[in-house]
C-alpha cells in the first residue's frame, strides 16, 4: 500500500534549512534571499525577475498575474514564498502539498521583517540579521547627512489612467519621510489606491516623482497635471530606475539616497 506523501511543511522540515528548495514570486524576495547568501537554494522565479543579476538562469514558473503549479512541483520545490496579493495564485500549490509562505511587502518595516522571515526560512538567520543591521546603518548615515530647511511635499505617481498612487502607510512614504520630505497623500484606504483628480489639485505637491513606464510625460498637457505647481515648476522627478525607490528590499537606500538628491534643492 503506498504511503502518504509529505506535505510541503512537513518535507521542508525534514531537510536542513539551508537545503530548501526555494521558489520566490516577487522580485524583491529574489533580491532578499540573494542578499542573505540562500541564491543556491532559489529553484524558481517569477517573470518580473528579469533585473535581478543573481536570478538569471533560474526557470521562470509564473508571473504576477499565474503560476505554473506543474512546474513548481517538477522542480521539487519546499515552499513558495509571495505576498498576500498573490493568495489566491497560490491556493493550488497548498493542494500539491508545497508549503506557501505569504509575506507583507507594503511597510517600511516589513523590509526588515521579510529579510529576517526568509533567514529563518533558509537557515541563514544570522546573515539576514547582519544584513538588516548593515541597511539600518547606512540608513542612519544618509539621513544623518541631509540638512533640510523645509519639507517639500511628494505626490507619487504610479499610473495616470486612473491616477495611482502611495498613501501615508507605504514604505514609498517612509523612504520620503526619511529623506527630509512628506508623502502629500495624508489618507488613502491602503498602501497604494486610485487617487481623484479633484484631491490631487487640491494637494498641489512641491514635486511629483514617478518612472517612464508611467507614461506621465505624455499627459503633462492635460487636466489636473497641467493645473500642478510641480508641473508648472518643472518638480518632475523621474526615477529611471524604479526598482529603487518601488521594490522594497535590500537595495531601498539607493532610492532613499536618490530622493535625498533631489529633495534638497526643494527644500532650501
Amino acid at each position: 500500500m503506498p504511503t502518504k506523501p509529505m506535505d510541503g511543511r512537513a518535507s521542508a522540515e525534514a531537510k536542513s534549512r539551508d537545503q530548501i528548495r526555494v521558489v520566490a514570486l516577487v522580485p524583491s524576495l529574489v533580491e532578499d534571499l540573494c542578499a542573505i547568501g540562500a541564491a543556491g537554494q532559489l529553484v524558481g522565479v517569477s517573470s518580473a525577475t528579469r533585473d535581478v543579476p543573481c536570478a538569471k538562469g533560474v526557470p521562470v514558473v509564473g508571473d504576477f498575474a499565474s503560476v505554473d503549479v506543474e512546474k513548481i512541483v517538477a522542480l521539487h520545490a519546499d515552499v513558495v514564498v509571495a505576498i498576500p496579493a498573490q493568495a489566491h495564485l497560490v491556493e493550488p500549490l497548498r493542494h500539491a502539498g508545497i508549503d506557501v509562505e505569504l509575506l507583507d511587502d507594503d511597510s517600511y518595516a516589513n523590509i526588515f521583517d521579510d529579510i529576517a522571515a526568509l533567514g529563518r526560512l533558509t537557515g541563514r538567520a544570522t546573515q539576514a540579521a547582519a544584513l538588516n543591521r548593515s541597511l539600518k546603518a547606512q540608513t542612519a548615515r544618509l539621513i544623518a547627512g541631509r540638512h533640510f530647511k523645509r519639507t517639500p511635499s511628494v505626490f507619487v505617481a504610479l499610473g495616470t489612467g486612473p491616477i495611482y498612487t502611495c498613501g501615508p502607510t507605504s514604505y514609498i512614504a517612509r523612504l520620503i519621510a526619511l529623506a527630509g520630505g512628506t508623502n502629500a497623500v495624508t489618507t488613502l484606504p491602503g498602501a497604494y489606491g486610485e487617487y481623484s483628480a479633484e484631491a490631487l489639485l487640491r494637494l498641489q505637491p512641491d514635486a511629483i516623482v514617478t518612472d517612464p513606464s508611467v507614461g506621465l510625460s505624455a499627459v503633462l498637457d492635460r487636466e489636473p497635471w497641467r493645473s500642478l505647481r510641480a508641473v508648472q515648476s518643472k518638480h518632475i522627478l523621474t526615477l529611471h530606475d524604479a526598482a529603487l525607490l518601488e521594490r522594497p528590499g535590500p537595495r531601498y537606500n539607493e532610492g532613499l539616497r536618490w530622493l535625498i538628491e533631489r529633495l534638497a534643492p526643494l527644500a532650501k
